[in-house]
């Protein structure tokens, strides 16, 4: 029998995992996996768990339940270690972008019965400094909404209110200025709204914000935003809803596996939704670093 360490968020999704928790361990059980569960408290609940679950050497696989939140935690506790043990996601949260991309069953039933036959593929995973993330990074003024958004607002209406916070954030949207430094590039030096570095196609909603994006290829999607007004970032939002803003004069396109970024100011970066300091940043693509379960 296979053994496994399942970490949630008891507040996810509006508490799903709570009420579907005895199912999915009954139905893994019957599957022929041993499960012990660790239901999270607070922040950073899920990556020392995560990291104690690896250094003790005797699960098969560790079952990550929640939103991006909780999964960039997990992510975090497993990636410095050696003999990685494979990882699962039930995608619980408000977005669930990483799930998406993935295409990862939003059934328990169906993902429990992926992971009992054990069907996982090799997947990068991106480093920013001395963090981790794995489905999308980014700095600038509009990047910040994902954990400005009240957690509890999250639980009650679900992907509006990140609409609701994007508004009023359009609204005070001022341009950095940035230096971006990337292997096989010609360093930029302009002022930015924001960049965005995809590790898949699908980042806040958006499943067609990096479409040539593939999460095992060794490569990011990077995206930048020049200065512009609300009147045009509007449009490229309208635009990138479609798929079609890649060749926009106000966008910086390309791929690559590693990249600096600095400026002179303050700018906050983003992991998975998740506050991940500040610039500069060196960040590293490790090509097919952890095996997931779809």
């Amino acid at each position: 029998m296979k053994r496994a360490r399942l970490i949630y968020n008891p507040t996810s999704g509006r508490e799903e995992m709570r009420r579907r928790l005895p199912d999915i361990l009954q139905r893994l059980d019957q599957g022929g996996i041993e499960v012990s569960v660790y239901a999270t408290t607070g922040e950073g609940d899920a990556t020392r768990e995560a990291t104690a679950a690896v250094e003790r050497g005797c699960y098969d696989m560790i079952l990550a339940a929640g939103g991006d939140g909780t999964l960039y935690e997990v992510v975090n506790g497993m990636a410095e270690r050696e003999n990685l043990p494979a990882l699962g996601v039930f995608p619980l949260g408000t977005t669930n972008d990483f799930a998406r991309a993935l295409g990862i069953p939003r059934q328990w039933e169906e993902y429990c019965d992926l992971v009992i036959r054990q069907q996982a593929r090799p997947i990068d995973i991106g480093k920013v400094n001395d963090r981790y993330f794995i489905n999308i990074a980014g700095g600038g003024s509009l990047t910040e909404l994902t954990y400005e958004v009240p957690s509890k607002l999250k639980t009650m209406i679900g992907q509006l209110a990140y609409y609701f916070k994007g508004l009023e954030k359009m609204v005070s949207l001022a341009p950095q200025e940035l230096t971006i430094q990337a292997a096989g590039h010609e360093t930029l030096h302009d002022e930015f709204m924001l960049f965005l570095i995809a590790n898949t196609n699908s980042v806040g909603g958006f499943e067609k914000l990096a479409p040539g994006a593939s999460i095992d290829d060794g490569m990011f999607d990077v995206i930048a935003v020049r200065n512009c007004n609300l009147a045009e970032m509007i449009r490229l939002v309208t635009l990138a809803l479609r798929g079609e803003h890649l060749n926009d004069k106000k966008l910086v396109y390309f791929k690559t596996d590693y990249m600096e970024v600095t400026s002179p100011g303050h700018v906050q970066l983003n992991l998975d939704g998740e506050l991940g300091g500040t610039l500069p940043a060196t960040i590293r693509n490790l090509k097919q670093h952890i095996q997931v379960f779809r």
